[in-house]
């Protein structure tokens, strides 16, 4: 494994008398692909939005990649490599797929060059749009308006415009949600094939879909991290089987997230 990625250090954020996460502590190793498991309203988008840097936190420390980025803004995170998606789609329907991707790696662009655009900058645009397409399988539809993708399409080129500037880690809110079963597969496998050097840290509803994906679990329960570990060290864990009931990850079924 690489070395730390991600380091959250006694992290918390208070929405007046709400305390929304308290005190997580939290490492993910470079190329580790976690996911981030608990009921709703436990606080995991919250997490996100804290490790992008959309909200600032109450207390605690956050690293990203050896760095102290607690104070640091979303885009300058997104410029070191950070990315993520949104539980709901965020496509622009009336464009093409390929422009879709090209606008997400032209977006990305702007952050690392301030006065002048280097040399073949825009082919090398076309040629990344190229090369994320065909991995999802969409290249053959490049030039078709995204609205008339299947909503599983959409989900997996949402993947795709995160990874349009080539990130380090990719933060994934629910990649699964609103999938059929054969969806899912499709989705779980996807993110599988990803460059197995991507950090990956991923909140997903669907159980089947985490453990599938995922090296490691953290879970989090009233915004407190409650268990975290291999797969099979969650799954096992007291702790964990009473807060989905019974209905689980013990026991192979689905909980909410």
């Amino acid at each position: 494994m690489g070395q730390g990625a991600l380091e959250l250090d006694g992290i918390g954020r208070r929405f007046g008398g709400l305390e929304a996460v308290r005190d997580v502590t939290l490492s993910v190793r470079e190329g580790v692909r976690q996911a981030i498991i608990g009921p709703n309203g436990a606080g995991k988008t919250t997490l996100f939005n804290l490790i992008t840097g959309e909200l600032a936190p109450s207390s605690g420390r956050i690293h990203l990649f050896g760095r102290d980025v607690t104070g640091l803004p979303a885009h300058r995170r997104a410029a070191m490599g950070l990315a993520r998606t949104f539980q709901i789609t965020n496509l622009f329907g009336p464009l093409t797929v390929e422009e879709n991707v090209l606008l997400a790696a032209q977006a990305l662009e702007v952050t690392k060059y301030v006065v002048t655009w280097p040399l073949g900058w825009y082919t090398r645009l076309h040629e990344r749009a190229r090369e994320l397409l065909e991995r999802a399988g969409l290249w053959e539809k490049r030039r078709a308006e995204v609205r008339a993708l299947s909503y599983g399409e959409q989900r997996q080129l949402e993947v795709l415009l995160a990874l349009a500037g080539s990130p380090r880690m990719l933060l994934l809110d629910e990649p699964a949600a609103g999938l059929s079963p054969g969806e899912r597969r499709e989705m779980a496998r996807f993110i599988k094939g990803l460059d197995p050097g991507l950090t990956i840290l991923m909140i997903e509803h669907d159980m089947d879909v985490a453990f599938e994906v995922a090296e490691t679990m953290a879970v989090l329960h009233f915004g407190r991290l409650v268990a975290q570990g291999t797969n099979a060290a969650v799954r096992a864990d007291p702790t964990v089987q009473e807060i989905y009931l019974g209905a689980g990850p013990a026991d192979g079924g689905r909980g909410s997230a």
